[in-house]
């Protein structure tokens, strides 16, 4: 590729940071789109505000030169506002993240989480459409559970509330299968996926290296804060009287009655075709000291 300057939309986020890393590494110059000012010491980056950007096509601003090559670390439903900015910066190229929600909550009895399905399938629909009609090689990547660095809503949120209320409930035996993801490794399938010439055009489900319960994964968050495992089993109505309590928290409000009701579904995917195609390798599921929340 000759043209090293990528866009990537959504660079503040936890996989956008992951992606600052990686790309500079890797020697490219990224332009970072962000709805708040940002100043970076780092000179392989130029941030520039989404509101008010001058994209006229005389415009003298050289950093609105040429992208072809962008990845899209937010949200996959705000993404066809920008088609028409990208475009005007000669986009050739893009991977966007979605996520095997698409998939797992269109039958949610949750009304907030179906909505979220149909986002992320209207979502890919829309990329698909316009990257076909402008000839643009477009790649989607639907990861499973993301966790790392303390910063996720998924195994960070199982922490706090260990290190808050020193137990866990669950509903049921909470025996369905998952396969969380370390962010890392989702922000390395999206460098792969940039340059793959054989990834263009389709979507590649993302999985980690390990397959689990949610009970063992619950386990597992205990052992790597040091504590003995205290999961209690409980009723379905008892968890919906907790919910209610816990809305007043914070960390909690987007906990739902669906969320403990899909602990006893198994929720696996394949990741042979991102396998051959963007050589992904996950890693297993093993917390670092880095994975979890601060302790003070």
């Amino acid at each position: 590729m000759n043209n090293r300057r990528i866009g990537l939309l959504g660079a503040t986020s936890l996989v956008g940071e992951c992606l600052q890393r990686q790309l500079m590494q890797q020697q490219w110059h990224i332009v970072a789109f962000s709805r708040r000012p940002h100043v970076s010491s780092e000179a392989a980056i130029s941030w520039l505000q989404l509101d008010g950007l001058p994209l006229e096509t005389e415009t003298s601003d050289p950093t609105l030169d040429s992208i072809p090559y962008w990845i899209c670390a937010a949200p996959l439903w705000v993404l066809p506002h920008y088609f028409d900015m990208m475009l005007k910066l000669g986009v050739r190229r893009i991977v966007a993240l979605s996520s095997t929600s698409r998939y797992s909550k269109t039958t949610s009895p949750d009304a907030s989480e179906q909505r979220i399905a149909q986002q992320l399938i209207t979502g890919e629909e829309a990329l698909r459409t316009w990257a076909t009609q402008h000839d643009i090689t477009w790649v989607v990547l639907r990861p499973t559970l993301i966790y790392g660095y303390g910063r996720d809503k998924n195994i960070t949120e199982i922490a706090r509330f260990i290190l808050r209320f020193g137990f866990f409930p669950v509903f049921g035996s909470a025996q369905g299968l998952r396969q969380p993801i370390h962010v890392d490794d989702v922000a390395t399938a999206c460098c792969s996926a940039i340059s793959a010439k054989g990834a263009g055009n389709r979507a590649y489900d993302l999985t980690g290296g390990e397959t689990l319960s949610y009970r063992e994964m619950v386990i597992r968050v205990f052992e790597a804060l040091g504590s003995t495992p205290r999961i209690f089993s409980i009723p379905l109505w008892l968890f919906h009287l907790a919910l209610w309590g816990l809305k007043w928290l914070p960390h909690y409000r987007h906990w739902t009655s669906a969320m403990a009701q899909r602990m006893n579904q198994d929720l696996i995917f394949d990741y042979t075709d991102a396998r051959q195609d963007l050589h992904f390798s996950p890693r297993s599921f093993k917390l670092a000291p880095g994975d979890l929340p601060s302790q003070n």
